[in-house]
């Protein structure tokens, strides 16, 4: 895509915006490369250096923080008067870029996107399943989708999907094998799916309640995933215990592929929330999907 002189301007307030190219010409979708050409002939217009440039950061040098706070302001009412108009025609527009884990994907944005896409046909939904934590404002998203406990405290979030249920499955044959456990204090004997977190590289501990509290167990096992969804392929395959949601694993109970253990000790949590960095300003496209996503709250 070629860029036009004030989308060179536009080019220059986005990559001061995100102090970086990738992230930056995501959000205009753009290559990195013409994002880096139209700030060039910028500089070269105005015969000053806008931006530092290394290998590894961005930043403004002295020229490029006054220009910037001259302009910035004037191009925000630009984009804002746009997105105005769209909202005023009924048409919000444009690309809305979303970070999700795939578990969250399956249990809350799937059944969603039917219906936001059909009644919002000029906006195109750009999905990233991604299982590690991510800055979503770093990497030039929109929003994200995650459990509440894991979002920033400066993000906005508002619930998605309703409370979920734990539970914790295996196949027929594997308790053929090895007799089901009756208390989470038996997982010890058990081969259980672990779940390592890219971001931390820390596997999570299992939890189970216990007269109303919450208590952690580290379970053994000879499987560790990073997918989420995939520990019930694992449990289907009879590898072992995995640790689910109810809602994921309903399908395959009833059709007695599996069966769930330590009921009594499944939790609920709180669930999935939609959230999204704390701007006065939102974009017609990210308005639309929290406002879709507020008629239909489970």
């Amino acid at each position: 895509m070629k860029l036009n002189q004030l989308d060179g301007l536009i080019a220059f307030w986005k990559v001061a915006e995100h102090r970086g190219f990738t992230a930056a010409a995501a959000d205009l979708a753009v290559s990195p490369s013409a994002l880096s050409q139209a700030i060039r002939q910028l500089e070269t217009r105005l015969g000053v250096r806008l931006l530092n440039r290394t290998t590894r950061s961005v930043s403004l040098t002295e020229a490029g923080e006054a220009y910037l706070a001259r302009i910035g302001p004037a191009l925000g009412q630009v984009v804002d008067a746009g997105d105005e108009l769209n909202v005023l025609q009924g048409r919000p527009s444009g690309t809305l870029r979303l970070n999700a884990a795939r578990v969250s994907i399956a249990l809350v944005l799937r059944p969603l996107l039917e219906g936001f896409l059909h009644e919002n046909p000029n906006v195109v939904l750009e999905l990233t399943n991604d299982e590690g934590f991510v800055n979503i404002v770093e990497k030039g998203f929109d929003a994200g989708i995650r459990f509440g406990e894991s979002i920033d405290r400066d993000m906005v979030a508002i619930p998605i999907g309703g409370p979920v249920k734990v539970a914790v499955v295996a196949s027929p044959e594997y308790l053929s094998r090895v007799p089901a456990p009756r208390h989470p204090d038996e997982l010890a004997r058990h081969n259980c799916v672990r779940m390592r977190f890219a971001a931390t590289g820390a596997i999570y501990k299992w939890e189970f309640d216990m007269d109303g509290r919450l208590v952690d167990y580290e379970v053994g096992g000879n499987l560790v995933i990073s997918d989420t969804t995939f520990s019930l392929d694992a449990a289907l395959e009879g590898i072992g215990l995995a640790y689910t949601f109810e809602q994921l694993a309903q399908p395959y109970i009833k059709a007695k592929r599996l069966k769930r253990v330590l009921t009594a000790f499944s939790p609920t949590f709180p669930g999935f929330y939609l959230y999204y960095p704390s701007r006065h300003d939102q974009p017609s496209k990210l308005k639309a999907l929290i406002e879709y996503v507020g008629r239909h709250k489970s």
